[in-house]
């Protein structure tokens, strides 16, 4: 881990901003004033020597909270799309909104220099807006698990003897997908399966609860090597369900002490072994009566993993469009629904309006009252910290001192 905390201080890493030109900078004769990535992302406040106000945001919590608001709803979404060049929509939108990332999938895969170039635009498009960097996400589980077929791992997890062994290969997909853009994994699969196979399949590495602890531990470890997210899932478990939430709403029979006794221990190794985020899934559970989606649920993203799990990294949502969801609830509803129940990163892999119009729901519900901003920027301020510990934001070191200030966290 030392190379990334190294990271969030170095502004040369290939994700950074470019260096402001001299024209910016009070021109080119004399030697340059060093501006940290967080003041070139916002503009400064007026100056208020009382206040404080017109010095730049001293870290991530600073920058959370001065963010415009539209600004910070926007960082709470990781938008899909449909295309496979950079004519796609999403490149239009990610100019306008100050998206948290995008999720690449399978259909807009045609090889690994394609996908280079989709990731790369995504973050050139956040230089020339002075946006923050967004997300990159994937799946990449294995087998016809992945989204990239011809890219590590050839197999599932359960392909493998050992959890050593599939973690290894985890790795491999995680070095390979760092270089071609890819920041964040939906993933490993935290699910304890069953011994027929159950909803997950060979998506789950163990029907044994310790031996899938063991992987998650491994994955995160190999995944923060490779200076990708990892984002386990599908919490609080689903290998017990009835059937997959791509189908359909999935019930999961397990009393609150059996869920705890089994699909909750991996989840545990993966917090105390410190997962940077996790994924809720839509699974119903007795805690709400089979009806609410674990993504939806207060009772699940905020009382069993912030207080039972003491979990305090980013709760992402697994695809709110997912037919788990939307059998029950609009998209737009489920992202206000989600965001209240605690999640952090609302995913959504389309259509377009379907993201645009809960993109609205959500600004409009803060704007009411309904969500609180103190809220968002909780929700905002784990997304930036996450972003920063594996270097898409880097904090100029050099500003906050000449500001008469510490750097940030």
């Amino acid at each position: 881990m030392a190379a990334i905390a190294y990271a969030v201080w170095d502004n040369a890493r290939d994700e950074a901003p470019a260096p402001l030109p001299p024209e910016a900078s009070g021109g080119g004769s004399g030697p340059r004033e060093r501006t940290s990535f967080l003041a070139r992302m916002i503009p400064p406040e007026a100056a208020d020597r009382r206040s404080g106000a017109g010095r730049a945001p001293r870290n991530v919590g600073e920058l959370a909270r001065r963010l415009p608001l539209e600004r910070k709803v926007a960082q709470l979404f990781v938008w899909g799309f449909e295309g496979q060049d950079l004519t796609d929509p999403i490149y239009e939108r990610l100019r306008a909104l100050d998206l948290g990332g995008i999720l690449i999938r399978s259909r807009n895969y045609l090889g690994p220099a394609q996908l280079a170039a989709q990731s790369g635009e995504a973050v050139v498009i956040s230089q020339q807006e002075g946006h923050v960097p967004p997300w990159v996400f994937a799946s990449q589980e294995g087998a016809e698990f992945s989204s990239f077929p011809d890219l590590p791992p050839s197999g599932a997890p359960a392909d493998y003897e050992t959890p050593e062994g599939a973690a290894a290969a985890a790795g491999e997909a995680a070095d390979a997908l760092r270089p071609l853009g890819v920041t964040a994994l939906l993933g490993p699969v935290l699910d304890v399966g069953t011994e027929d196979g159950g909803a997950v399949g060979a998506r789950a590495f163990a029907d044994e609860a310790e031996a899938v602890a063991a992987y998650g531990r491994d994955v995160i470890e190999e995944y923060a090597e490779a200076g990708v997210l990892a984002a386990p899932k599908h919490f609080p478990g689903l290998g017990a369900a009835n059937q997959d939430t791509a189908a359909g709403p999935a019930s999961v029979g397990l009393t609150v002490d059996e869920l705890g006794r089994r699909d909750l221990v991996p989840f545990r190794a993966a917090v105390r072994a410190g997962t940077p985020a996790l994924t809720i899934g839509h699974g119903l559970y007795a805690t709400d009566d089979f009806v609410t989606p674990a993504s939806l649920s207060p009772t699940i993203a905020d009382e069993l993993l912030r207080g039972r799990l003491r979990f305090r990294g980013v709760a992402v949502t697994d695809d709110l469009a997912a037919p788990a969801v939307t059998a029950v609830m609009s998209v737009p509803d489920a992202a206000v629904a989600a965001l209240d129940a605690g999640a952090d990163q609302l995913v959504i892999s389309g259509p377009l309006g379907e993201q645009e119009a809960a993109y609205t729901a959500v600004l409009n519900a803060v704007r009411r009252g309904d969500v609180s901003v103190r809220q968002v920027d909780v929700a905002v301020t784990r997304i930036l910290s996450a972003k920063r510990d594996l270097g898409l934001i880097a904090e100029d070191r050099a500003a906050a001192p000449a500001q008469g200030a510490q750097p940030g966290p």
